[in-house]
């Protein structure tokens, strides 16, 4: 497993591409292949400076359909009905940070996952109470901000408190940046934020936010396909073809790491 970490806007960075298996590609003859995102979970997807998308999961799925011989028409929706859009068919592909686990493996089909990443508590920048899960736990004062039904709100409850969604320390917000925004007013104390996620907060406002402690959890990405879907295999051997030959370590070392610092 290729691992890479630098400093970056006072984070300390981490992620993992995996390894997978290099195959021969299918041809999938210039197939549409319908995609959907909610661009707001940074850097992987995020309206750019002229309000287009932009991010590793646009870049990735677009290269993806370039090597299969097909197109890609992207979509918008909300992260609270992605899953069910394209569980239903309504879209072929999902993306947005999406981590692989059994219960929604159980609805949904994932591709391999194209990256791992940590996941970290983002505090005020003068936040000394938290150091970790425990410190956190302990203190009943501390509150959760989150996205509901999130990689992160599930952490919150899971891996940090007792369990209970409806444990009253969590709050939940409509987006991500809303919970982000809660913690600079002080309305809650934390979120739980991957490193890229963390870093381009820290840059965006110096001196607002830092990471407190050590990893709470790695997570796998994976893009989200309609059950059944016969662009599985394709899609994972793109991913693997992507990985063997450099392009996906050189797109996220990109997305993670080059634009963030410019």
């Amino acid at each position: 497993m290729r691992i890479t970490s630098v400093l970056l806007a006072g984070a300390a960075l981490a992620f993992s591409a995996l390894p997978l298996a290099a195959q021969d590609l299918p041809d999938l003859g210039g197939r549409t292949i319908h995609a959907v995102t909610e661009n707001a979970y940074y850097p992987l997807n995020f309206a750019g400076p002229d309000g287009q998308g932009i991010g590793l999961e646009y870049d990735v799925i677009n290269e993806v359909a370039k090597r299969l011989n097909a197109s890609v028409e992207w979509d918008l929706t909300a992260w609270d009905v992605m899953i069910e859009s394209v569980r239903t068919g309504q879209f072929d592909i999902g993306a947005d940070g999406i981590t692989i686990t059994a219960e929604r493996e159980e609805q949904i089909d994932f591709t391999v996952p194209f990256i791992t990443v940590e996941q970290y508590f983002l505090v005020r920048a003068d936040e000394e109470r938290i150091t970790g899960p425990e410190s956190f736990a302990e203190n009943t004062d501390l509150l959760f901000g989150a996205q509901a039904g999130t990689s992160s709100f599930y952490t919150a409850i899971y891996d940090v408190l007792d369990g209970d969604e409806a444990n009253p320390r969590v709050k939940t917000f409509d987006s991500f940046g809303a919970a982000v925004q809660a913690v600079k007013a002080g309305d809650v104390d934390a979120v739980i934020a991957d490193q890229a996620a963390s870093a381009g907060y820290i840059g965006a406002d110096p001196g607002a936010f830092k990471q407190a402690g050590a990893a709470i959890k790695s997570d796998p990405f994976g893009f989200i396909l309609t059950p059944g879907s016969d662009l599985v295999e394709p899609v994972n051997a793109a991913l693997a073809q992507m990985q063997a030959d450099g392009w996906l370590d050189e797109r996220i070392n990109y997305w993670f790491f080059e634009y963030a610092a410019n």
